[in-house]
C-alpha cells in the first residue's frame, strides 16, 4: 500500500521504519522543521532512505489549506495517511484525499483524555489503566471512529517518560503497524467513539503546574507525576520557585526526620530528610510543625503522628539548576575533581557527542547548558545511550542529565561514576580507623540502610571483641526491629522501582565484576579484619576467607546474561497451536543470616548468587563478626550498585533474624548456622508468608580411612580435615574411623604434627593456629573435652586453653571413642579430632557406622582402591564426599547438605536455583 506518513519524532521514525519492513511504500514523509539546525529524526530517516521529505512550517493560513501544499501531497498518490505523532494541524483537503482515508495514533484510551497532554492527565486523574488509541482521523479534535486500542495497568510511581517507554511506545508501534495490516486486508473496524465518559483536557503549561496543597496525598503525587519534567509541578518555598521531580508513594519505613521546608498553602511543612523531600496532603491527621519562614539548618520540628505523605527525589531551582532533594539545605560542592589524563580523553570523546547532539552551538565549553542550547526529552536518551557506548557500558538514567546540566557539571558527574561512586557518600561514613598490619584500616561501624551507614534505633550499640586478646576493637550499632524494616522497605523498594531490575542482566554482572575487583584491590584490609575480628589466621583468611569470596563474585557476574528459561511442546488446542515456555524470574528481597566462622566467605557464598539472580538483599552478619560485612557494604557503593540492593543490619538473632525471618515482604531467608535455629527459622517462614528458605546446617562429617591409603597423605589431609580455620569450619571432618591395622600408626604420625603447629598472633605469618572465635565458643569447646574425658574417651593431647590472653584453645586428639559417646555424636566446630576404630575390610560395618547420624553436610574417604572408592561414596549418606582430599571446595561445585543438615545448595549453577522463581507462560494462536 502506498502510505505518506504525517508527523515527527523517534516514534514517528519508527512507525515509518517497521512500515518498511512491512513491505509498504512510503511514498513521502511530512514532518517539522529543522530546529536549531537539528532535524526531525523522522526526517532524517527519511532522507537518508531516499524517501521525498517535506517539511511544511505549516498546512494552513486564516483557516484554509495552502494549495500549493495541497498539491505537493496530492502529487504523491497516497493511499493511505498515517499519523503516528503530529503536533501541526492537518486540512481536511490532506485527511480525506486518500482512498482509505487517515488514521491517528493517540496515547490515552478514548473517548478519555481528547486533545493534547493524554498522557499528563491519564496521571494526573490517577487513572488505573492506561492505553492508547488508533482512530479514523475526522474534522474533530480526537473524535474520529475507533480502529483499535489496547490497555495496559498504569503504576503507582509511573511518570510521563516511565509510562511511554515501558508500553505506549513499543506497544503503540506495533499497534500502528498492526492497524495498517488491517486496513490493507480489508478487515479494520470503524466503530464510533462513545460521548459517554468522554473529556476533554488543555495541554499542561508550567503556569497552570502549580501544586494545590489542599488534597490528599495521593493527589499531591498524582499531579507531580503528571507533570514531570513538562513542564514540571511547581510550588514557592524559602522565596522561590521549586519544581518537583520523581515522585513517590513508596514511603514504607521512611520516618519524617530532618529540616523543615515550609511551604505556603501545605497543611503540613515539608521535611528534607536523607531520601528526599517528604510532603503531606490534608488527608493525615497529625504531622510536624514547623515555622512560617525557612528555618536554620539543624531546625528538627516537632515530630508527632505520621499523616499520609509522599516522597519527592529531585527538586529543580529556580536558576534551572536540578539537584537531590536531599541536598537541598546543603551548599554546593565548590571543589572539581581533577582529572587524570585518561578520563580527560574521556570527556572530549563526550563533548564531541555533545556536538554532534547541539549542532547549532559553535563550540562546547565547561558553561555550555544542553538544555538552553536546544536539546530536548529525545536527546536526553540520546546522550545517555552515547556515554553508555563511549564509557564501557556506564548507565547514567535520564534524571542524571537533567541534573547536571553544564558540560562542565556533567563531566564532573560522569567522571564520578567512573570513578565508582560520589564523594558525598564515601565522606559521610564515619569510620573507625586503627593502624595494623602495615595497614591503616578504615572500618565501617554503622547499620547499612538504603546506601547510607545509619545509626540504630535509639543510638543503641555494642563491642565487637578481638579474640586474639579480649579487647574491644571498636562499638558497632545494634540493629533494632523498626531498623529491619527500614531496611526490608528500602530493598522492597529497589527492588521494585529502583535502577537494578531495569539495567540489563549484563549490566548486572558487570557491576558484580566490579565488585570483585574492588574486593581484590582491598584483599589486604578485608583479610587485616577477619584476623582482627574473627581470629582468622591472616594467611588463611588472604587464601580463603576473601580470596574464594572474589572468585565466588566473579563466578557469579558470569552467570548474570545466562539465566535462561526453555520452551516446551504442550498438547494443541486444535485448530489453534499453542507456545509453553518458562521464565526463570528474581524472587524479590531476600535475607541472608549468615554464621561467624567464614564471616565475609559465607556472606559472598549466598549474596553473590542472590544478586546475580536479579534480587535485593538484607544481610545479618553474625553478631560477634560484623565488621567484614560492613566494610563489603561500603565496596558496593564504590563498585556502583544501586541504593537499597545490599543492606547489612549487625545484631541478634533474636530480634534482627527473627524479623527478618517474620517480615511478610521477605520473600527468601538464607541461613547458613545450627540445626536448631534452622528449625525455627523455618518454622517462622513457613507461618510468616511460605517464605522460600534455604538451610546449610550442622554438621558431624565422617571421614574413612582404609589400611591401602597413602598414609601420609592421610594424616596431611586428616590434619587439615578438622584442624583448617582452628576447627571452626562446617565441613570439618567431625568423626574419623581408621582402619585397625594402620590406627595406632595414624595417632603416632597426628600427633607429631599437632606438637609442630605454632598458636599464635593470626597476624604473624608463621601462625598455624589462632583464637577460637569467642569466649562463649571458647567455653564450650572446653565442656565439650570434660565430658569425651568423663565418657571415657581417650584424651591424647590438648584439651586447654592456651595460657595466654585471648581465646586460644589447643589442638586436641582423642581416640577410643566408642559411637554412644557424645563426643561422637554431637558436633565440636572446633579444633578436636575426634578417632574412633574399626575392623579391617568391614567396609559395610563401618558405613552403617558413619552413616549412623542425623547429620550429613560432608564425608571421605581414603583408599588406593578406586572400587572402594566409588561403593563408598555411593553410600556414604552426605551432600559432598571428597575422596583423597578435604576441604576442596570451588565456586563452580554445588556445596549443601542432606538430612538435618538441610537442604539447597550454595555454590554452582544449582545455587541460583535457590534465588530464582520459574514461572509459565502458555500462548494460543
Amino acid at each position: 500500500m502506498k502510505i505518506a506518513v504525517i508527523g515527527q519524532s523517534l516514534f514517528g521514525q519508527e512507525v515509518y521504519c517497521r512500515l518498511r519492513e512491512e513491505g509498504h511504500e512510503v511514498v513521502g514523509v511530512f514532518t517539522v522543521p529543522d530546529k536549531d539546525g537539528k532535524a526531525d529524526p523522522l526526517g532524517l530517516q527519511a532522507e537518508q532512505d531516499g524517501v521525498p521529505v517535506f517539511k511544511f512550517p505549516r498546512w494552513r493560513a486564516k483557516g484554509r489549506a495552502l494549495p500549493d501544499v495541497v498539491a505537493q501531497y496530492q502529487a504523491l498518490g497516497a493511499e493511505l495517511n498515517v499519523l503516528p505523532f503530529c503536533s501541526q494541524f492537518i486540512p481536511m483537503e490532506v485527511i480525506s484525499a486518500p482512498r482509505h482515508g487517515s488514521i491517528i495514533y493517540h496515547p490515552s484510551l478514548l473517548p478519555r483524555h481528547r486533545g493534547a497532554s493524554a498522557i499528563n492527565w491519564t496521571l494526573i486523574h490517577g487513572d488505573k489503566k492506561g492505553g492508547f488509541t488508533i482512530f479514523w482521523a475526522d474534522d474533530g479534535l480526537d473524535t474520529g471512529d475507533l480502529l483499535l486500542q489496547k490497555e495496559c495497568e498504569v503504576l503507582p510511581d509511573d511518570t510521563v517518560s516511565s509510562l511511554y517507554n515501558r508500553f505506549l511506545f513499543p506497544e503503540g508501534v506495533k499497534g500502528m503497524v498492526q492497524a495498517v495490516k488491517l486496513i490493507a486486508e480489508g478487515k479494520a473496524p470503524r466503530l464510533p467513539q462513545p460521548e459517554e465518559g468522554a473529556t476533554y483536557e488543555g495541554i499542561q503549561r508550567k503556569e497552570t503546574a502549580r501544586i494545590d496543597w489542599d488534597q490528599p496525598a495521593e493527589a499531591i503525587h498524582n499531579w507531580i507525576r503528571g507533570n514531570d519534567k513538562v513542564p514540571g509541578a511547581w510550588t514557592e518555598a524559602c522565596g522561590q520557585k521549586l519544581t518537583f521531580f520523581n515522585s513517590t508513594l513508596s514511603t514504607a519505613g521512611l520516618e519524617p526526620e530532618g529540616e523543615d521546608l515550609p511551604i505556603p498553602g501545605a497543611h503540613r511543612p515539608g521535611v528534607i530528610t536523607k531520601a528526599g523531600l517528604i510532603l503531606f496532603g490534608n488527608d493525615g491527621r497529625m504531622g510536624r510543625m514547623g515555622a512560617s519562614a525557612c528555618p536554620p539548618r539543624g531546625s528538627p520540628g516537632a515530630l508527632m503522628a505520621l499523616p499520609s505523605q509522599l516522597l519527592v527525589k529531585n527538586i529543580q531551582l529556580e536558576d534551572g539548576k536540578m539537584i537531590p532533594a536531599a541536598h537541598f539545605f546543603e551548599k554546593v560542592e565548590s571543589s572539581a575533581l581533577e582529572l587524570t589524563e585518561e578520563e580527560l580523553g574521556t570527556a572530549e570523546a563526550v563533548r564531541g557527542a555533545w556536538k554532534r547532539i547541539l549542532p547549532s552551538v559553535p563550540e562546547v565549553d565547561e558553561s555550555t547548558d544542553f538544555f538552553k542550547s536546544g536539546a530536548a526529552s529525545v536527546d536526553v536518551v540520546r546522550l545517555v545511550e552515547e556515554v553508555k557506548e563511549l564509557c564501557d557500558g556506564l548507565e547514567l538514567e535520564n534524571e542524571d542529565v537533567y541534573m547536571a546540566t553544564t558540560f562542565g557539571d556533567f563531566i564532573q558527574l560522569l567522571v564520578r561514576r567512573l570513578r565508582g561512586g560520589d564523594k558525598e557518600t564515601e565522606c559521610a561514613i564515619d569510620y573507625v580507623e586503627k593502624a595494623v598490619n602495615k595497614l591503616t584500616l578504615r572500618m565501617p561501624h554503622q547499620l547499612f540502610i538504603g546506601g547510607t551507614f545509619v545509626d540504630a534505633e535509639g543510638g543503641k550499640t555494642y563491642e565487637t571483641i578481638n579474640p586474639t586478646d579480649g579487647s574491644a576493637l571498636c562499638q558497632v550499632s545494634l540493629a533494632q526491629v523498626s531498623d529491619v524494616d527500614k531496611a526490608v522497605a528500602a530493598a522492597k523498594d529497589a527492588f521494585e522501582n529502583g535502577l537494578w531490575g531495569k539495567i540489563s542482566a549484563r549490566d548486572r554482572g558487570r557491576l558484580l565484576y566490579r565488585l570483585a575487583e574492588l574486593m581484590e584491590q582491598h584483599q589486604e584490609e578485608l583479610a587485616t579484619i577477619e584476623a582482627l575480628d574473627a581470629g582468622a589466621v591472616y594467611t588463611l583468611a588472604l587464601k580463603t576467607h576473601v580470596g574464594m569470596s572474589i572468585q565466588t563474585f566473579r563466578y557469579f557476574a558470569g552467570w548474570c546474561d545466562k539465566i535462561q528459561g526453555s520452551t516446551i511442546p504442550i498438547n494443541q488446542a486444535r485448530p489453534n497451536r499453542n507456545l509453553t515456555m518458562t521464565r526463570r524470574e528474581p524472587i524479590g528481597v531476600c535475607g541472608i543470616i549468615i554464621p561467624w566462622n567464614y564471616p565475609l566467605m559465607m556472606l559472598s557464598w549466598k549474596t553473590a548468587a542472590c544478586l546475580a539472580a536479579g534480587n535485593t538483599v538484607v544481610i545479618k552478619p553474625a553478631q560477634v563478626t560484623p565488621l567484614t560485612a560492613l566494610k563489603f557494604a561500603e565496596l558496593t557503593l564504590k563498585a556502583g550498585i544501586p541504593k537499597g540492593v545490599v543492606n547489612v543490619l549487625p545484631g541478634s538473632g533474636s530480634l534482627v533474624g527473627q524479623r527478618l525471618s517474620d517480615h511478610p515482604d521477605v520473600r527468601k531467608i538464607g541461613f547458613t548456622g545450627s540445626t536448631e535455629v534452622g528449625k525455627h527459622i523455618m518454622k517462622s517462614c513457613a507461618l510468616s508468608n511460605v517464605k522460600k528458605v534455604s538451610l546449610e546446617l550442622g554438621g558431624k562429617s565422617p571421614l574413612l580411612i582404609f589400611a591401602d591409603c597413602d598414609l601420609g597423605k592421610a594424616v596431611q589431609m586428616g590434619m587439615s580435615s578438622v584442624f583448617f580455620n582452628k576447627g571452626e569450619n562446617c565441613i570439618a571432618a567431625g568423626r574419623l574411623f581408621v582402619e585397625d591395622s594402620i590406627h595406632d600408626q595414624f595417632v603416632r604420625r597426628v600427633v607429631e604434627e599437632v606438637g609442630k603447629m605454632k598458636i599464635g598472633n593470626p597476624l604473624d605469618r608463621d601462625t598455624n593456629h589462632g583464637p577460637q572465635n569467642h569466649l562463649a565458643h571458647l567455653q564450650k569447646l572446653l565442656e565439650y573435652c570434660q565430658r569425651g574425658v568423663e565418657e571415657g574417651a581417650t584424651l591424647v593431647c590438648g584439651g586447654k586453653q592456651v595460657p595466654r590472653p585471648g581465646f586460644f584453645f589447643e589442638p586436641t586428639v582423642f581416640t577410643d571413642v566408642q559411637d554412644h559417646m557424645f563426643i561422637a555424636r554431637e558436633e565440636s566446630f572446633g579444633p578436636i579430632m575426634i578417632i574412633s576404630r574399626f575392623a579391617d575390610g568391614d567396609v559395610d560395618a563401618v558405613l552403617t557406622r558413619a552413616n549412623a547420624t542425623e547429620f550429613g553436610l560432608a564425608s571421605g574417604v581414603f583408599t588406593r582402591d578406586i572400587n572402594k572408592a566409588l561403593y563408598v561414596s555411593d553410600k556414604l549418606e552426605a551432600g559432598t564426599v571428597f575422596v583423597n582430599t578435604y576441604n576442596k571446595t570451588d565456586v563452580a561445585a554445588p556445596f549443601g547438605g542432606f538430612k538435618q543438615s538441610g537442604f539447597g545448595k550454595d555454590l554452582g549453577e544449582a545455587a541460583l536455583n535457590e534465588y530464582l522463581r520459574v514461572k509459565t507462560v502458555t500462548f494460543e494462536y
